[in-house]
């Protein structure tokens, strides 16, 4: 049994920890669980440094996230720090979703992004979720659209530069006719 824990413990909230080394050490669906379950850890590094990993190895490999689906979406639905929730904005879209399931993602995605407490971390990883998003139903391009529109006039460095990339990503994943 690898000892994830021991491994993304100690460091603090600015950085990952030794979560690339625990990238590597997951070599089958077990690791992935085991990894996975420390993204609820109490401590707040721990279960940031797990995200993190977890987001990493995700994306290479969508289907060892499949499993845990339900869980990610009641993550989204309860999670209140920021650096979970950065993470379960990237999740989200990598997921097999059913109509349902992808109205409630769009719907908390977009709260996120809107929510001006929200560290801007959360709101431009739930952007780049949505945009995702777009992706599996190109039907919420508009909304999408709508939606930048809104926060470029907020004037934060950051959002203003993912509004501007994902407004030129929009126009090619507006459907052709």
């Amino acid at each position: 049994m690898k000892d994830f824990e021991k491994l993304l413990r100690g460091g603090d909230l600015r950085s990952t920890g030794n979560g690339s080394i625990a990238v590597t050490m997951v070599e089958s669906q077990h690791d992935f669980d085991q990894l996975f379950s420390l993204v609820y850890s109490s401590n707040r590094v721990v279960a940031m440094c797990a995200a993190d990993a977890v987001e990493k190895i995700s994306v290479k490999n969508p289907l060892l996230l499949a499993t845990h689906k339900h869980e990610v979406l009641s993550l989204a639905e309860s999670v209140t720090h920021k650096e979970i929730k950065w993470h379960i904005a990237q999740l989200i879209p990598l997921l097999c979703l059913n109509v349902e399931e992808l109205r409630f993602s769009w719907d908390i995605l977009t709260n996120w992004a809107m929510d001006k407490t929200n560290s801007n971390i959360v709101r431009v990883n739930s952007l780049q979720g949505l945009f995702e998003l777009t992706k599996i139903n190109p039907c919420n391009n508009i909304a999408l659209t709508g939606l930048l529109l809104k926060l470029e006039k907020e004037n934060i460095p950051s959002i203003k530069a993912r509004v501007r990339k994902l407004q030129s990503g929009l126009q090619d994943n507006w459907p052709k006719y």
